[in-house]
């Protein structure tokens, strides 16, 4: 079960890369930050790529694989500039439990625009997760309440369709071997990723980019495991449906806890319902598709 394995390795690394880049958004601010992910993370995976052309060889690049891998990049880059601003708002643990509401969205999009039918299961599994984010969310609607609610949800949305461009990638890649596919994806997602951000912010915010060159140390590191979770996650697309993997990352609320504990940040028992809530909820509307 080689995706159980490289789904929970790849949670585990992007709650460490979620982290790092929540430390820099102070600094670098919110784009800052996003472009820490892909402009540090572009060589290792190349790193990644490098090394298995010479073991395994890579499958030829088709033009559907363009395509599917531009959509998918285009989507997280928004993703995670939302991500990132909802741990400012609500703090790292909530934020990345809200963001977990993602495969709900998915499926009210899927009964309004492709006329889906949701059935008595998927409605009772969107009602519990949602009953999640409402407890999470507190009792004050104002504000930062509702701001960092309606942030998370959309960030979980754009990683949700982000998740579907790569999977769609990877599948219409023929030959290469599972890794050899999904570290073509990523090495060509994380290289889209690289001239957008990196582009804008030459354009719009070179003082960003000088303050990230001078925080290089800890961008590595942000670089590095957003690079080794994105290199796991394209390897479970590989061999898994993305909702099972998806299903799987749900272990990332719990490891986010932990990270928010050590940062000393207050989970007090509302919040650790919610999150129970949230998982239930998600993990109940993917065994119901």
């Amino acid at each position: 079960m080689m995706w159980i394995a490289a789904s929970l390795i790849a949670a585990l690394a992007q709650t460490g890369r979620n982290a790092a880049q929540a430390g820099l958004t102070g600094r670098l601010g919110t784009v800052g930050a996003t472009g820490v992910r892909f402009l540090f993370g572009l060589p290792f995976a190349l790193i990644f790529l490098a090394v298995l052309s010479r073991r395994d060889g890579l499958p030829p690049l088709a033009a559907s694989a363009i395509v599917w891998t531009a959509a998918g990049a285009l989507a997280q880059v928004g993703a995670t500039a939302l991500m990132l601003r909802a741990m400012q708002l609500r703090g790292f643990a909530v934020a990345t439990a809200l963001i977990k509401t993602e495969p709900v969205t998915l499926a009210l999009l899927g009964a309004l625009v492709l006329g889906e039918p949701l059935g008595p299961a998927r409605m009772g599994a969107i009602s519990l997760a949602t009953a999640g984010v409402l407890l999470m969310a507190g009792t004050d609607w104002r504000g930062a309440g509702w701001r960092a609610l309606l942030t998370a949800v959309a960030a979980g949305a754009l990683f949700g369709a982000s998740a579907i461009g790569f999977r769609g990638a990877i599948l219409s890649l023929q030959g290469g071997g599972h890794v050899g596919r999904a570290t073509m994806v990523l090495a060509l997602s994380l290289a889209m990723q690289t001239a957008l951000v990196g582009g804008w912010l030459a354009l719009t915010d070179r003082p960003v980019l000088r303050a990230m060159a001078g925080a290089w140390r800890e961008s590595l590191g942000a670089g590095f495991l957003g690079a080794l979770a994105s290199q796991f996650w394209f390897i479970g697309f590989a061999l898994a449906p993305a909702a099972d993997v998806r299903t799987l990352a749900l272990a990332e609320v719990a490891f986010a806890a932990l990270v928010s504990r050590r940062r000393r940040e207050r989970i007090g028992p509302r919040m650790l319902a919610g999150i129970v809530l949230v998982m239930a909820g998600v993990a109940w509307l993917l065994r119901a598709g």
